[in-house]
């Protein structure tokens, strides 16, 4: 958040007027595991590719490398500010951008790059309530590489690239605090959601590849007046990210786990650590749900600190995918260091 003052003109009653500038922003990138079936196959062997994961932090310059690196599908920059004068909001406007990334993938020895074509940004008329300046802006695009898909009319059976988007709204108040929220976002890839500050705190709970591929043109989105909702998950502390990438990096057993089910019951032996890597899991201590959690979550290490007994049960709310290894496996220091970081149990 930027706020300036602009001092009154020597010699005249008018009063000092501030200037309040807010960001939200999201990035969208394909994480590995995040297409399945036979679609995967164009991926695997090189005419398309997963994307690293963005960082942690983000702001301009790095979005702007993010796309240079070929490493992310399309960034949503909402900034917006507002002035004020004694107390209330004289003015408001937005002042983002789009970040619309590219596809390169190898066809015998050549690189290919398909630049994905961006649509145009929608913004809504900033609303202004009171002390509160609201702000909607919808960014998307049609990612680039083509590849065949099914839709719902004939002839059924088109070969272009799907569309993806997010909206985001920002709210910036008089007093200078500002709140943001993830109106609605394309069924895939995955989206992670920065704050004011450039740090992430946030991303879409469940992607869904096959839902994805049948979208034709973008008749599904806001450019036809059609908004998506979209469950949101706490971003993961840090200390739990590090530890996802050791749990990938021991070549895990993926799992398709259903709604309704059961990944650790509070009370049962457990010798298995999971990665959440996609869907949306409660946690349930004594009968009383104490959090909610999503991608990049790790479930399960305070059984191997505590004499291998489940701390609590965790059951899936939506359908999802988990990353399981044997919690052996894993250093005992990054364990603790990652129970003590989130203390779920405790709620």
């Amino acid at each position: 958040m930027v706020v300036v003052e602009h001092p009154p003109k020597p010699g005249t009653t008018a009063t000092a007027v501030r200037r309040i500038e807010s960001v939200v922003t999201s990035v969208s990138w394909i994480p590995s595991e995040a297409i399945t079936g036979l679609s995967r196959v164009p991926m695997d062997i090189g005419l398309g590719h997963y994307d690293i994961a963005p960082p942690d932090r983000v702001d301009d310059d790095v979005l702007d490398q993010l796309r240079a690196d070929d490493r992310l599908r399309a960034a949503n920059r909402l900034a917006a500010w507002i002035e004020v004068e004694d107390g209330e909001i004289t003015g408001a406007g937005y002042c983002g951008r789009a970040v619309i990334g590219s596809t390169t993938g190898r066809i015998g020895r050549a690189n290919i790059t398909f630049p994905g074509v961006g649509y145009p940004i929608l913004r809504q008329e900033p609303e202004i309530r009171g002390t509160t300046a609201r702000f909607v802006q919808s960014v998307g695009c049609r990612t680039g590489a083509p590849f065949p898909h099914r839709i719902n009319r004939a002839p059924f059976l088109r070969i272009t690239a799907p569309t993806t988007w997010t909206t985001l709204a920002l709210e910036i108040d008089a007093d200078g605090s500002t709140r943001h929220e993830v109106v609605g976002a394309a069924a895939f890839p995955r989206h992670w959601i920065y704050d004011h500050n450039g740090e992430l705190v946030a991303k879409n709970g469940v992607v869904n590849w096959n839902d994805w591929t049948k979208t034709h043109e973008h008749e599904r989105s806001p450019w036809h007046g059609v908004e998506r909702s979209v469950q949101v998950a706490e971003a993961e502390p840090e200390l739990e990210r590090a530890l996802s990438d050791r749990v990938m990096a021991l070549q895990p057993d993926i799992r398709k786990v259903e709604s309704g089910a059961r990944l650790t019951i509070q009370g049962e032996q457990g010798d298995e650590l999971y990665l959440v890597l996609d869907g949306m899991f409660a946690v349930d201590v004594d009968g009383r749900v104490v959090a909610e959690i999503g991608p990049g979550a790790i479930v399960g290490e305070r059984a191997v600190l505590e004499g291998g007994t489940r701390t609590s049960t965790v059951t899936a709310i939506t359908p999802a995918r988990v990353a399981a290894v044997m919690v052996g496996d894993l250093d005992a220091d990054g364990l603790a260091a990652v129970a003590t970081g989130h203390r779920r149990e405790e709620g």
